[in-house]
């Protein structure tokens, strides 16, 4: 899959969320990278080839009053477009696991941990 059609999956599936999640998502940018940095794998304590993507920054409810007061960077979700091609054996099963990272990442920035994030998505599936 190109990289091209890729982000037009990752795109339509953001534009899908709910209205009443979509418009409550600020100052966060969505990218397509093919493997995780040494960061990224240090941070989220994975390997280059198991990480499918990844959020940075601060979840919503931790932003305090004064968040936006002063210069702040957009927070960040990276899906890794070569890690989730490798574990899937079809176009189709890439496009539902891409629509799948991109709303697991956003659990986190909603301020759900990994168990929270993951009975979320068996509600999705």
């Amino acid at each position: 899959m190109t990289r091209e059609q890729f982000e037009e999956i990752a795109e339509h599936a953001f534009e899908s969320l709910p209205d009443a999640f979509k418009h409550r998502v600020e100052n966060v940018q969505i990218v397509v990278e093919d493997f995780p940095s040494t960061d990224a794998m240090v941070r989220s304590k994975a390997g280059k080839h198991n990480l499918l993507g990844l959020y940075q920054g601060v979840p919503l409810p931790q932003r305090g009053t004064s968040y936006g007061m002063y210069p702040v960077g957009p927070d960040k979700i990276t899906l890794y477009q070569q890690n989730i091609e490798r574990v899937c054996s079809s176009d189709e099963e890439i496009e539902h696991r891409i629509v799948e990272v991109l709303f697991h990442e956003l659990g986190h920035y909603f301020g759900m941990n990994e168990r929270e994030v993951r009975e979320a998505m068996k509600k999705f599936e």
